[in-house]
């Protein structure tokens, strides 16, 4: 038999084994595409040498864990601790500390079950960071219910004719990502049965539905996105003022919380942080 043939036979018995050459393993690294699997030798590709046991992030599988015992539960990521920790930073004077609760927060995920349900453990953390990230940037750690000043501005689309605006009415930020304008509102209150038009003040006034509007816009607007990394959530929430007009400040503030939380979450922040 020749050696060449013997090569080939030694490197298939390899990989069918679910290992790689070291010459091969030190060559890679993570950071593979969202279909790609991270294998326990940080190389990227599909099947069971890739996805299957030691898989580190991505699309994982295997004949000892499945990928619904990867995912893990939000109310076990989102612990009370994590929750009293952000809002505790808010002031004694902040609206907000009597009014976000995490069992608020935890009723209304049911009406959006997957969010927070990665293909991975690591997936379902960032989501979950990046979620609360913005959502201290946008409240002050739950201090806000309501936009500083929103009521002075002018929200209404005139041109939006699905979702008019109603007289009298504003549709200025409110809850936990500062929903805002009159399409949202309406598409929010929709999806959620309220009257999103009639009746924005719902989302100021109802805890529940304050956070089930911001897991609305989160799970129709952010979450399609966030396999580009946390700068395209950013792009996602502000991106026509953080991100092209150059609001660098802002920007740096949710990165910084990112970061913090995913500490927090034992979860690496992933790629492209900014946008």
């Amino acid at each position: 038999m020749s050696s060449n043939l013997l090569l080939i036979i030694s490197l298939s018995a390899i990989l069918a084994a679910g290992a790689m050459p070291t010459e091969m393993v030190m060559a890679q690294k993570c950071g593979c595409a969202s279909n790609l699997c991270c294998s326990q030798y940080g190389y990227c590709g599909t099947g069971e040498a890739y996805c299957g046991r030691g898989c580190k992030e991505g699309p994982c599988f295997g004949s000892s864990v499945s990928n619904s015992e990867r995912a893990v539960a939000v109310e076990d990521i989102v612990t009370e601790k994590f929750f009293d920790d952000i809002i505790n930073q808010a002031g004694e004077g902040c609206v907000g500390k009597s009014f976000y609760t995490r069992d608020a927060f935890l009723a209304a995920v049911k009406k959006y079950p997957q969010f927070g349900k990665g293909d991975s453990a690591t997936q379902s953390r960032r989501e979950i960071a990046a979620f609360f990230a913005h959502v201290t940037h946008e409240t002050g750690y739950f201090c806000y219910i309501e936009e500083i000043n929103g009521a002075s501005k002018d929200y209404c689309d005139v041109s939006n004719k699905v979702y008019p605006c109603v007289p009298g009415k504003k549709y200025y930020g409110r809850g936990p990502i500062q929903l805002t304008w009159n399409y949202n509102y309406g598409a929010a209150g929709k999806s959620n049965d309220f009257d999103g038009l009639n009746s924005p003040e719902i989302v100021a006034t109802d805890p529940v539905m304050s956070f089930r509007t911001a897991l609305w816009f989160w799970m129709n607007n952010v979450r399609p996105v966030l396999s580009q990394g946390f700068g395209a959530s950013i792009r996602a929430i502000n991106g026509a003022i953080e991100c092209d007009y150059g609001d660098s400040g802002a920007v740096q503030d949710r990165i910084k919380y990112y970061l913090e939380y995913c500490g927090l979450l034992d979860v690496s922040p992933g790629r492209n942080l900014s946008c």
